[in-house]
């Protein structure tokens, strides 16, 4: 059989695309080596924010007292948060397979390889396409003597499964990834040490807000080492050099966080003619490559590598082999950091919009002023926005507090919309919330603030 569409991986890019091809009369088969879902759903977004959920309730029977309720004797059964993890990830898994099921999507169960630019083996399995989309994701990246070996050097994939909670934890790379873990575990009481190679964590997001994130995971217990190079790792000892002077740290766990990779290799690109570009698949604005007919989408071709971006480009590369003219905008992308309080933002930080010329305003507003973060008693933090003085639109937004992931879309809708600030001023927004710091921050950027002292 040929199918009129071809997909090889089933992560957040390869089953939408499947789906949305479906959708549109297409024939399509998916292939999948491991478990539908991808790294998102089986080891990455869904799993974290799943062990995040329960470290938050921990926190939050640890301050039950200051909402005027007693509790005693609770504790952490990491074995028990595990299953529920699991048991979370199997059920939205399921519910995948049975979504592609509904639309007649075959799915086979192989890795995959290119035998020309018409056909793929797949197991035992000869198969041709008339269209096919390359969307395999990306792998953790290895360092040479940062080997991890599953048990004491881990990847965040081995993290996600621990039954024991570890003595302590040493996390190597300052990142998205490595600080959501750090938050976890400091959160569930763990002895965290945090070692970056750069002077900052969160290297992409905003100074002033990774500033913010380091002091309050710091006043939490986390101890963290930026300008530091891990030199080797002996056993559960990590050998670290900063400023030409050399330490250890010594963890019950080491966890290896320093970024991801395309994920291509066995494909067989060369079979098909299929051309790199910078160590990712090469593709057009239409997320085709340089094979008529073959499209590449998500991490393996994409410098945006969220889950999120990797199902917006999935939808647009399956609409194109189906015949339609689709095109992806990447220049609203929100992003966002599932740490304790969450951060997110949307648009150019303050260093980009220096770089870039821009005149702009600074508004913020604290959440210690929001009405809504003292009921819930969650005031750390605030929302800030950068705005063009020549057009009055943002510029970007940038959050860092409870909710933060959740309230950017407001931000990232006035962006996109190309939204003033006296546009924005004059949105009702409902109170007590979260959100509406947004509206106090855009009036904050005219000294016009009505929660906020009078500023000169």
């Amino acid at each position: 059989m040929t199918y009129d569409l071809l997909v090889i991986g089933g992560g957040p890019c390869g089953y939408v695309a499947a789906i949305r091809a479906a959708q549109l009369g297409a024939k399509v088969a998916l292939i999948e080596k491991e478990e539908l879902g991808g790294t998102c759903l089986n080891h990455g977004c869904i799993p974290t924010k799943a062990l995040l959920a329960s470290a938050e309730v921990y926190h939050k029977l640890g301050k039950a007292k200051d909402f005027g309720i007693t509790v005693s004797g609770f504790t952490v059964d990491l074995g028990a948060v595990i299953d529920r993890k699991d048991r979370l990830v199997k059920r939205l898994r399921a519910g995948i397979g049975s979504i592609l099921k509904s639309y007649n999507i075959e799915v086979i169960k192989a890795a995959a390889s290119f035998t020309g630019s018409s056909s793929v083996i797949a197991g035992d399995k000869f198969i041709a396409f008339k269209k096919c989309l390359i969307a395999t994701g990306s792998v953790s990246v290895n360092i040479p003597g940062l080997e991890t070996n599953g048990q004491d050097i881990i990847t965040s994939t081995e993290l996600l499964n621990l039954k024991e909670m570890p003595s302590s934890l040493l996390v190597i790379g300052g990142g998205v990834i490595g600080i959501e873990f750090a938050s976890l575990f400091s959160r569930l009481g763990v002895k965290v040490t945090v070692v970056e190679a750069l002077n900052k964590i969160l290297p992409f997001e905003d100074d002033e807000l990774a500033s913010a994130m380091a002091a309050i995971l710091t006043k939490k217990g986390v101890e963290f080492h930026t300008g530091a190079k891990v030199l080797k790792i002996k056993g559960t000892t990590a050998e670290i050099e900063k400023a030409g002077q050399k330490f250890s740290v010594t963890a019950g766990k080491i966890l290896v966080s320093i970024g991801r990779k395309p994920n291509y290799e066995g494909l067989g690109l060369e079979k098909a003619g299929i051309a790199l570009e910078k160590n990712r698949i090469k593709v057009n604005d239409r997320l085709e490559t340089n094979v008529r007919g073959i499209y590449a989408a998500g991490d393996a071709s994409s410098k945006y590598m969220l889950a999120y971006v990797a199902s917006a480009e999935g939808l647009v590369a399956a609409e194109n082999a189906c015949g339609k003219d689709s095109k992806i905008d990447h220049k609203i992308i929100p992003t966002c950091v599932f740490t304790a309080p969450e951060i997110a933002h949307v648009g150019l930080t303050e260093k980009e919009a220096k770089e870039k010329g821009f005149k702009y305003r600074v508004g913020k507003f604290p959440f210690a002023a929001s009405g809504r973060a003292q009921i819930l008693n969650e005031t750390e933090g605030f929302i800030k926005v950068l705005i063009d003085e020549k057009t009055d639109g943002f510029l970007g937004v940038h959050i860092i507090g409870p909710e933060a992931t959740e309230i950017i879309h407001s931000g990232s809708i006035a962006m996109k919309l190309e939204s003033t600030t006296q546009e924005m001023e004059r949105i009702i927004f409902n109170h007590p919330t979260l959100s509406e710091g947004l509206m106090e921050a855009a009036h904050d950027a005219h000294k016009e603030a009505i929660d906020l002292p009078k500023r000169t």
